[in-house]
């Protein structure tokens, strides 16, 4: 893997609070990551440590090849678009536009008018009085314009209503497809942006606890749809993930089933079917579920 960014042993301590835990993983060069997790897991601390915005306790950050803390051969290829940036008192939409085109060498002025005309944002109001919708929509139309080789999104997009992040996803897919480069997600929405990503960083509590390409990590677990009795008794001894049941019916994530155990499954009545990169990082971020009804594994 010819990797962008590199992280070795990252450890960042705020006072006695560890954000970030011995931390190690790669971004490949030209590709789109998901950085994924709860609230408060760390993801944007790492995102600032990658971006030369937080010096490291312990460790080690590579950006293409070198440390980005006050680095300005890095941080100009770089983007980092954060739902909390913070811009001069007086700036107005257009004023953060104008500084993109100025800072970004890869700045493309059509498509960020492409982009304007189609999220809308006002761009003569200052972006303080704007929505958050508003900002979000700044911030993607730089992020996406900027066509930096390394753009960081974290949760820029939340703001936005679901027409407006489905025509950010339309239009990253589709430049990305036409300017290949390497973008990092970071956002709670996973079932929204699970098509896009190719490889997948989760991260809980600091640490990272998976890091996989994502459609291996999806192969990974299935969903057994069927009576209850079958399923359950399919499931027992198994690594359930999360059970759902409505009177006589039941549906079991399982993880680990070999091609064989899920032909046993389909022999055994049972309805095999995939599960979604959401359910799959839910179960292994402390979101496991189960069914408290009769005969429902706990």
């Amino acid at each position: 893997m010819n990797a962008i960014v590199e992280v070795q042993d990252l450890t960042k301590r705020f006072g006695k609070v560890e954000a970030v835990k011995h931390v190690s993983f790669a971004f490949a060069e030209e590709g789109i990551h998901g950085l994924l997790g709860r609230n408060g897991a760390g993801k944007t601390t790492l995102m600032k440590l990658m971006t030369g915005q937080e010096f490291a306790t312990e460790g080690e950050v590579r950006v293409f090849g070198h440390s980005p803390v006050e680095n300005a051969a890095v941080l100009g290829r770089v983007c980092f678009i954060n739902e909390a940036q913070v811009y001069p008192e007086d700036f107005k939409g257009r004023h953060a536009l104008k500084a993109a085109s100025r800072f970004f060498s890869r700045w493309d002025e059509a498509f960020a008018a492409r982009l304007v005309d189609d999220f809308a944002p006002p761009l003569n109001r200052p972006i303080k009085k704007m929505s958050r919708g508003q900002r979000s929509a700044i911030g993607v139309i730089v992020g996406l314009a900027s066509r930096a080789e390394l753009t960081f999104f974290d949760e820029p997009y939340a703001g936005l209503d679901a027409v407006a992040r489905q025509m950010f996803y339309d239009h990253l897919l589709a430049d990305y497809a036409a300017h290949p480069r390497t973008v990092v997600l970071s956002t709670h929405l996973i079932d929204e942006a699970a098509n896009l990503l190719e490889r997948v960083v989760v991260v809980d509590e600091g640490s990272v606890i998976i890091d996989a390409d994502a459609e291996d990590l999806r192969s990974q677990a299935v969903t057994l749809v069927g009576k209850a009795d079958g399923a359950h008794a399919f499931a027992a001894g198994r690594e359930v993930l999360g059970v759902q049941q409505l009177g006589g019916l039941a549906s079991v994530t399982v993880a680990g089933l070999s091609d064989t155990d899920r032909q046993e499954a389909r022999e055994a009545g049972l309805e095999v079917g995939p599960v979604s990169l959401q359910q799959l990082v839910v179960s292994r971020t402390g979101g496991r579920t189960a069914d408290t009804s009769e005969g429902a594994l706990q």
